[in-house]
């Protein structure tokens, strides 16, 4: 059902594990992101059992349903069934496209990651709703995510397609409004609202500099 919005549930899109932060709980960090505004959330959790994430994804897809906020999970194509998400985030290196949408069907979200031109190219060939460019700038969170790349890919594919991007790697609040000026509809964060010790602040602060820009 979000699927043909996308665009609008794209402002503040926060990717976070399952990890507490101090003395928060995952839940408690996403239910205090969203009451400042986030506007689709994934989960992507790369170290926790299996069974924990099943068991704590219910509890943040009921969490998001609540705030009528997208669920989406990251890579796991599985995962995102067994959970009855609202979509899958997928990489370069990950199940295709195309073959995602086999799988999920016509009604889930489908967004897919590049850092480069050519890697824009392949992801449009498998008609993703949304794209995440990045890492924009440096960045911690992910240690694969290789160098920085700026705005201008973002600019580029803005250019070229007509499609819903966010940016993604080391937005913050001071630089978050040169990547929606330069095309994107939104931006990905990770620890510029889990590492903030007022979460529903940081998320509302984000949110004015996005929709404003």
């Amino acid at each position: 059902m979000y699927r043909e919005s996308i665009v609008n549930h794209l402002p503040v899109y926060l990717v976070m594990g399952l990890d507490n932060y101090g003395n928060r709980t995952a839940l408690d960090i996403a239910r205090e992101a969203l009451e400042g505004g986030v506007t689709i959330f994934q989960l992507r959790e790369k170290k926790a059992p299996l069974k924990q994430v099943l068991e704590q994804g219910v509890l943040l897809r009921d969490l998001c349903r609540q705030y009528g906020v997208p669920f989406l999970v990251n890579d796991r194509v599985d995962v995102a069934i067994l959970l009855d998400a609202d979509g899958v985030h997928v990489g370069q290196d990950d199940i295709p496209g195309q073959e995602v949408r086999k799988l999920l069907g016509d009604n889930k979200i489908i967004g897919i990651s590049a850092g480069s031109m050519e890697e824009a190219e392949w992801a449009m060939s498998q008609s993703p709703d949304y794209l995440g460019i990045g890492p924009v700038y440096a960045t911690s969170t992910k240690q694969d995510a290789g160098d920085a790349i700026g705005t201008t890919l973002i600019r580029e594919i803005a250019n070229r397609w007509p499609v819903p991007m966010v940016g993604i790697g080391g937005i913050q609040d001071n630089n978050a409004a040169s990547v929606i000026q330069a095309g994107a509809h939104g931006v990905a964060v990770v620890s510029a609202i889990t590492k903030n010790s007022k979460p529903e602040d940081a998320t509302a602060r984000l949110k004015q500099i996005v929709l404003q820009s």
